[in-house]
């Protein structure tokens, strides 16, 4: 047995940050990983989805700039991009930055064995166990959720990780599912010369967001040729030569491959979560210092996707920030500050979560939508503006098309949630997010000054059009 102060059980986003703030507090800290250092987003995830799309998105805006002749796609360049941005599958400078930070790295499969032991499985089988002084911390991450369908195995489908690593562009590409994995991959491998066909269960796309951003989304999807089906789901599939899939209209669609897109599960079903009290398979709860609750002694944290809070790569780094810094101080035995927006409370999971979509147009949103305030009964006034009538938008590209929400809490004076949809708006969230977190009023974001000319004066046009429309303020404003 080896004995450290902390065990983080994932060398992905959330537990690198975990051990690196464990770390830096003073605390001996093992981090285990069973696959490659750096975790999902990095190799099959994050950065190879957004490493296709990113040209694809600049050629996609290029195309109608006077002066500019993109020509086609160079899809071989595109994928070595891809290849590039995600390592080459190779994990060492990930490694050579854990070891620098001063955190032993054990490499297998690390599960549970009773409070505060981890088994680690070597690649040879051999099992070392490790014991933990304070803290174990989860940070196994998510796997693609796949649906019941007979022989799955034999329909050699692909998952978001085939998506984002496939070598060859698929003359016919089947997509199952409506949300972000479905609806980048969809942009993403249309553009590189697959005839998409988008199976959507529901009645719409990307449920969970604003619905003028989704129908922007939607209606370039379709100029682009993406074959979108909505209401649609499969009741059969085979493949033999291609795969084959029977709809629920009753035609047979043929591809050549098949993406998965139906969501995702914890990584928990081989974690000896049984040993502590837990079920196998769950989603493991935290509260906000991201203590799993239920489990005597405050030592067992679960961070980042693995809770179900907020599956985003950076949600899951200031989750592990936050986590870390909990475990130091429970190692001093210090107190902790459960207050909102302490240094030992996630509270931006519940008030401020941001989110991008890479898709054609970018959607960028944070904090409540619309539907999110129906649903939880709370007063908002709702304010929305023309994104393609800002300056800005003229100089980015001719005609451009976008629109932003924002909600306001009428009673504080406050910001509730953004919504930005429209080429070039990821950078546009960030100011949203301080105006939330920060719970900057009204009366002062009147005197954040944006620059002219630029898409980030659809602030001032928000502002205006809530004095003009909705809460008129004292003249002068």
């Amino acid at each position: 047995m080896r004995i450290f102060d902390v065990i983080v059980i994932g060398a992905g986003p959330a537990g690198e940050n975990v051990a690196g703030r464990t770390a830096a507090a003073g605390l001996d800290t093992v981090i285990v990983e069973a696959e490659l250092v750096g975790g999902e987003c990095s190799y099959w995830a994050c950065e190879p989805s957004k490493a296709l799309l990113r040209p694809v998105l600049l050629h996609a805006g290029a195309r109608g700039m006077p002066g500019i002749d993109p020509g086609p796609l160079d899809v071989e360049a595109v994928l070595r991009h891809r290849d590039r941005m995600s390592g080459d599958g190779n994990d060492q400078s990930q490694v050579q930055r854990v070891e620098q930070a001063g955190i032993t790295l054990i490499r297998g499969h690390g599960r549970l064995s009773g409070p505060r032991i981890v088994d680690v499985t070597g690649a040879d089988g051999a099992v070392l166990r490790l014991s933990a002084r304070h803290a174990v911390a989860v940070c196994t991450g998510t796997r693609a959720a796949l649906p019941p369908l007979p022989d799955l195995a034999a329909l050699r489908p692909w998952t978001s990780r085939e998506a984002t690593s496939a070598t060859r562009v698929p003359p016919r590409l089947a997509i199952v599912g409506g949300g972000v994995v479905a609806v980048e991959m969809a942009t993403a491998w249309q553009a590189l010369g697959s005839q998409v066909t988008l199976l959507v269960r529901e009645s719409e796309l990307l449920p969970r967001m604003e619905r003028f951003a989704v129908d922007l989304v939607t209606d370039v999807l379709r100029a682009s040729g993406v074959d979108l089906r909505l209401d649609t789901s499969i009741t059969a599939a085979t493949r033999a030569a291609d795969v084959r899939l029977v709809l629920s209209d009753g035609e047979v669609l043929h591809a050549d491959e098949l993406l998965l897109a139906t969501g995702r599960a914890p990584r928990t079903d081989d974690l000896g979560l049984e040993t502590v009290g837990l079920r196998p398979g769950m989603w493991l709860q935290s509260d906000d210092t991201y203590t799993v609750p239920g489990v005597t002694g405050d030592w067992l944290y679960a961070v980042g996707d693995v809770n179900q809070r907020a599956l985003i790569t950076h949600q899951g780094k200031y989750q592990a920030r936050i986590a870390g810094t909990v475990i130091a101080e429970r190692a001093r035995n210090h107190p902790l500050d459960r207050s909102p927006w302490s240094r030992h409370t996630g509270t931006a999971d519940h008030a401020a979560v941001p989110q991008v979509l890479f898709t054609d147009p970018e959607i960028a949103f944070v904090g409540l939508t619309a539907a999110d305030t129906a649903r939880l009964g709370r007063d908002v006034h709702i304010v929305d503006y023309d994104l393609g009538l800002v300056a800005g938008a003229h100089q980015h590209s001719p005609g451009y098309r976008g629109r932003a929400r924002i909600l306001l809490d009428p009673a504080r004076g406050t910001l509730l949630g953004a919504t930005f949809a429209g080429r070039g708006v990821a950078e546009l969230l960030q100011s949203a997010t301080f105006a939330i977190t920060g719970e900057i009023p009204l009366d002062r974001l009147w005197h954040a000054v944006p620059a002219f000319p630029t898409l980030s004066e659809v602030w001032l046009r928000l502002l205006e059009t809530y004095r003009d429309t909705v809460a008129p303020l004292p003249s002068g404003r």
